[in-house]
């Protein structure tokens, strides 16, 4: 019989994040981007992946998001040059190396 619970999956991962959060997250992110130029990314990235992280479970145990986005600024400063450098070449590095930092950054919590 097929699982009917659309929040858990077969692995055990449970998310209970809200609808209202992401609406109030966008009402909030899109004006404070605009207002800094894109300078505040790493540091709304950040708190998206702790919201994310908060409301994540497998088997029980909570997923926490350890990154900083001071510990994220210098590498996109790096990035964004790379990629006017190469014309937009390095873009697909930069996500890349922007996946592999969040997922880095997340452990499971005891």
């Amino acid at each position: 019989m097929a699982n009917t619970n659309l929040q858990e999956s077969a692995t055990g991962v449970k998310f209970s994040g809200g609808v209202l959060a992401i609406f109030l997250f966008t009402l909030w992110f899109l004006p404070f981007m605009a207002i800094t130029l894109g300078i505040a990314f790493p540091w709304i990235i950040c708190i998206v992946m702790r919201w994310i992280c908060n409301h994540t479970t497998k088997d029980g145990k909570r997923f926490r998001f350890k990154g900083t986005g001071g510990g994220l600024f210098g590498r996109f400063i790096v990035w964004w040059l790379l990629t006017i450098i190469t014309f937009g070449i390095y873009s697909y590095w930069s996500t890349r190396n922007q996946i592999r930092w969040v997922v880095e950054n997340i452990e499971i919590v005891d």
